[in-house]
């Protein structure tokens, strides 16, 4: 039996094979209420069924939500402000979720007293990371539960044994071994483990859903004009379009031109190098149109500290400390500079690239006065270049004068 006892948890609840074993596992092993949290992240699938597999399971408190909105406007959309890449590729799809589902979670166990929260992370990879971290930064005394570190279905053959023992349904396609393990929600969807785990073969073509291959992509490029305010997105082609329904858009968009694959060996938090197949079109696109209108609206000190802040901020994402006071800092400085991100740009789009045509700006600091080769700058002369020149050499000067002195 578990050494502390638990009156009532809250799991964060797919309604697949797994999580319904956890669910009864639960129920035995620890003899308390259990509640299901099911989110809707956009991860393209139905998610309705899981009311009824958990009343199968016995549960009273089911609690169901669309979270796209939120999670597309309060995540995805602050951390694309920073230009967030993991390790200079990665844009964090995965990461990204995991601290909503945890907040929520803890709201819900507030909301119905329970005293414990569990989730359906293994033990070996990052996300029981992130979503403990996200527990005990909003609820410091939480008791968390994570079943793939306590109990002894280690492997499919038990676990399936173990459902079939407790009336769980099995779908067909869970009896054998997965040929890789799949994340989704609708900033990007991931493939890893299994065929996947060499990273020298490539991925099978049946691994990718949300983006036709590059060669199979349409033989004429399409363009479009993406607008944004403040450093977010807020329409394409000059309809406007709320958070969740524009990235939708983009994926649609960028799926359709091959654009937004990743294949990737990353370092995980807990130590070990992982390969992971990443879909993210839209926000492939998106990242490339933020860049395009920054490169007119900021100023070239803040650009280049936002690009030397970005990879820290990337990593605090990855690991899991959403919530950390540092990740906040860092958020406020980056958004102190967004109100100057106005403006629209035109990117033609075509067999996997992302090619950029046109940027303007209300807020524009570009100036055809100032960098025309012709006559007519008014606020430059040549002749202050000399000086220029002259005090950013000088410590190259000396540098080199004193090695002169040093030789034999």
């Amino acid at each position: 039996m578990p050494s502390q006892q638990v009156k009532k948890v809250v799991l964060a609840y797919s309604g697949g094979l797994d999580t319904s074993v956890i669910l009864k596992w639960l129920q035995e092993e620890y003899r308390c209420e259990v509640v299901t949290f099911t989110a809707d992240l956009g991860q393209g699938e139905d998610i309705e069924p899981a009311r009824e597999k958990a009343k199968l399971l016995g549960i009273k408190d089911i609690f169901i939500e669309d979270l796209r909105e939120e999670f597309v406007k309060d995540y995805v959309f602050p951390m694309f402000r920073a230009n967030a890449l993991y390790e200079g590729l990665y844009l964090l799809g995965t990461s990204i979720a995991r601290p909503l589902i945890a907040k929520r979670q803890i709201e819900i166990a507030r909301e119905v007293g329970a005293d414990a929260v569990s989730h359906g992370a293994t033990g070996k990879g990052n996300d029981q990371v992130r979503f403990e971290l996200g527990y005990y930064a909003l609820q410091p005394d939480i008791k968390v539960i994570a079943p793939w570190r306590e109990w002894d279905l280690a492997s499919r053959t038990k676990l399936i044994a173990y459902a079939e023992a407790n009336q769980i349904p099995v779908p067909k396609d869970k009896r054998g071994e997965a040929p890789f393990s799949v994340d989704a929600n609708l900033l990007h969807i991931s493939a890893e483990g299994k065929v996947l785990e060499d990273p020298a073969l490539p991925p099978e073509e049946y691994v990718f859903s949300r983006t036709v291959s590059p060669e199979d992509a349409p033989d004429t490029a399409e363009h479009i004009n993406i607008q944004f305010k403040s450093g977010d997105p807020v329409a394409i082609n000059g309809k406007d379009m709320s958070p969740a329904t524009l990235l939708t858009e983009l994926n649609r968009l960028g799926g359709k031109h091959g654009i937004g694959r990743l294949d990737l060996v990353e370092n995980r938090f807990v130590g070990m190098k992982s390969r992971g197949i990443y879909e993210t079109p839209g926000g492939t696109v998106l990242l490339a149109a933020r860049r395009a209108v920054e490169s007119l609206t900021l100023d070239r000190g803040a650009a280049h500290l936002k690009d030397e802040l970005m990879p820290r901020y990337a990593e605090l994402v990855y690991n899991g400390f959403w919530f950390a006071p540092e990740r906040e800092m860092l958020q406020a400085a980056i958004d102190n500079c967004q109100h100057m991100v106005n403006g629209e740009v035109t990117l033609k789009l075509y067999k996997g690239n992302i090619i950029i045509v046109g940027r303007s700006s209300p807020n524009s600091l570009y100036s055809e006065d100032l960098v025309t080769f012709e006559e007519g700058a008014t606020d430059y002369d040549h002749h202050d270049a000399h000086g220029f020149i002259r005090l950013n050499a000088l410590r190259l000067r000396v540098n080199e004068m004193a090695r002169r002195k040093m030789k034999p």
